[in-house]
């Protein structure tokens, strides 16, 4: 994650290095809040770089929560959202959702590392539909 996220903002680079921390540690909740605010953070970064970011606040003009984040996402058109980012972002919200929301869930190391692949897809994904990776 940290060769990914490498020259873009502090912010994200800050993410992405508690993300591999908690990982490393075993610390498997805070990890998979961790990569669910990555990408909720990457999502909002790809609309406001197409200048579309209306498309994902409320009438308050606040931000919408991570699943219409991610409805919107798979919406899009102003730019082409690949089959892999649509298919991994459902399983990276569940696996995040869970270790945040849901008190009797304890994510273990086999809930994270199978989602390796797709974390590494998605957040690569966003951080050029974002413009933050040439």
């Amino acid at each position: 994650m940290k060769s990914l996220t490498s020259n873009t903002r502090t912010y994200i680079l800050a993410i992405a290095q508690q993300i591999n921390g908690a990982y490393e540690k075993g610390w498997y909740d805070a990890c998979a809040v961790m990569i669910r605010r990555l990408i909720e953070t990457l999502i909002i970064e790809t609309f406001e770089k197409h200048r579309v970011a209306h498309k994902i606040k409320g009438p308050s003009g606040d931000y919408l929560f991570l699943r219409d984040l991610i409805a919107a996402t798979l919406q899009e058109t102003a730019w082409n959202p690949s089959r892999n980012l649509k298919s991994a972002l459902p399983k990276l919200k569940d696996v995040g959702d869970k270790s945040s929301h849901n008190r009797f869930f304890v994510a273990k190391r086999g809930d994270i590392q199978p989602l390796i692949g797709d974390i590494r897809s998605v957040v690569q994904e966003l951080l050029y539909q974002s413009g933050l990776k040439q």
